[in-house]
C-alpha cells in the first residue's frame, strides 16, 4: 500500500466543485528497481495489462500519484507504469549529494531495465513532464527503449537571449524554494498555500489537495508533514539541473518525440516557452491557455493530444 494512504476508488467523486476529490488507485502490481547506488524505486502499474503500455514520471519537487487527472485518462485501454524519480513521491529520501541529474539519467537506463523485469516486455510510450522529461532526452539511449515519447513542457533553453532568460528564472526559482515553509501543520494548510501560488492558479479542482496527499508525508517526530522531496533536493535541480539542456543532441533522437510547450501567449509561469519548430526531429505543439502544469489544468485535453501522436506513431 502506498504511504500514508487507505484503500479507495479508482475515480473521481464529483460533488461541487469546491469538494472535488481525486483518489488515486492502488495499483494492480508493484515491482522494486534497485538503482546504482543501491537506493530503491517502487515501479507500479496500472491501468489494462493487456493493452499497449504508457511508462510516466513527474516533474521536480512533484510526484507522479499527483498526475492522477491525467493519466488515469489512459487507464481503461493502456498497460500503464508510473514511478516517481529519487527523493520523490512514494521513494525514501536519500543523500541530497546524489541528487542531480547525472544520477537522474542512470536510474532512467535502470528503471527502464527493471519494468521489463517486473512487467514484462513489450512494445512502449514514454510520456515524462518537465525533469523526467529532460532526463529521457539526455539518456544515451536517445529514447530508443519507446515507440514515441511525448514531454510535457521539459526546461529547454535556445542559445542566446532565451538561454539567458532561463539561467536567471531557475537561480530565482532555487531561492523561492529554500524560503518556502518546510513543515505543515495540516495536508489543509498546505493546500491553502498552493492557492496564493501562480503556478496552481488554473489547475483542475481537486489538484491541490491532490497534491497535499501526494507530495507531503508525515513526520517522522509526528508534528505535522513535511516535503516528500525537500526543498534543498528541488533547489539544487533547479540550480543546475537547466545547464543540461545543451547536451541534448535532437539530430540523434531515437524515437519520434512530441514536446507540449506552454501557450506562448500568456504569461509565462516556469521557464521561457522554447518553440522548437526549427529543429526537424521534434514535434512540437502546445495546447491554448496550458502553462507548465499543463496535464493538470487541461488533463482530458493533453490525453487526447498524447493518444493522437502515440496512434500516429505506432503504439496502436
Amino acid at each position: 500500500m502506498s504511504p500514508d494512504r487507505q484503500p479507495a476508488p479508482g475515480s473521481a467523486v464529483s460533488g461541487p466543485e469546491r469538494t472535488r476529490v481525486w483518489q488515486v488507485p492502488e495499483p494492480l502490481a508493484v515491482h522494486d528497481a534497485r538503482l546504482g547506488d543501491g537506493a530503491v524505486i517502487a515501479l507500479r502499474r496500472h491501468g489494462n495489462p493487456s493493452g499497449p503500455r504508457i511508462v510516466l514520471s513527474h516533474g521536480n519537487s512533484l510526484a507522479i500519484d499527483l498526475y492522477y487527472p491525467f493519466w488515469s485518462q489512459f487507464a481503461d485501454a493502456c498497460d500503464l507504469v508510473v514511478y516517481d524519480l529519487r527523493n520523490h513521491g512514494w521513494n525514501a529520501p536519500g543523500p541530497l549529494r546524489t541528487h542531480h541529474v547525472p544520477t537522474l539519467i542512470d536510474d532512467h537506463l535502470r528503471i527502464q531495465d527493471a519494468i521489463e523485469q517486473g512487467f514484462g516486455k513489450k512494445p512502449q510510450a514514454g510520456v515524462f513532464h518537465s525533469l523526467s522529461g529532460l532526463v529521457s532526452l539526455l539518456s544515451p539511449t536517445r529514447g530508443g527503449e519507446f515507440t514515441a515519447r511525448v514531454l510535457f513542457d521539459p526546461p529547454l533553453g535556445e542559445f542566446g537571449p532565451a538561454r539567458e532568460e532561463c539561467v536567471e528564472v531557475a537561480r530565482r526559482a532555487a531561492k523561492m524554494t529554500l524560503a518556502r515553509a518546510e513543515r505543515y501543520p495540516t495536508r489543509a494548510e498546505f493546500a491553502k498555500v498552493l492557492r496564493e501560488m501562480l503556478a496552481f492558479q488554473h489547475v483542475v479542482p481537486g489538484v491541490r489537495r491532490l497534491m497535499a496527499r501526494t507530495t507531503l508525508r508525515r513526520s517522522p517526530d509526528g508534528d505535522g508533514y513535511i516535503l516528500r522531496c525537500p526543498r534543498e533536493y528541488e533547489a539544487q535541480i533547479y540550480r543546475y539541473g537547466g545547464q543540461y539542456a545543451a547536451l541534448i543532441d535532437f539530430g540523434a533522437l531515437a524515437c519520434p518525440t512530441m514536446v507540449m510547450g506552454a501557450d506562448p501567449a500568456i504569461p509565462h509561469t516556469y521557464f521561457p516557452t522554447t518553440e522548437l519548430h526549427h529543429i526537424p526531429t521534434v514535434d512540437y505543439a502546445y495546447l491554448p491557455g496550458g502553462t507548465h502544469l499543463l496535464q493538470l489544468e487541461q488533463p482530458e485535453a493533453s490525453a487526447a493530444a498524447t493518444l493522437d501522436y502515440l496512434k500516429a506513431n505506432g503504439l496502436f
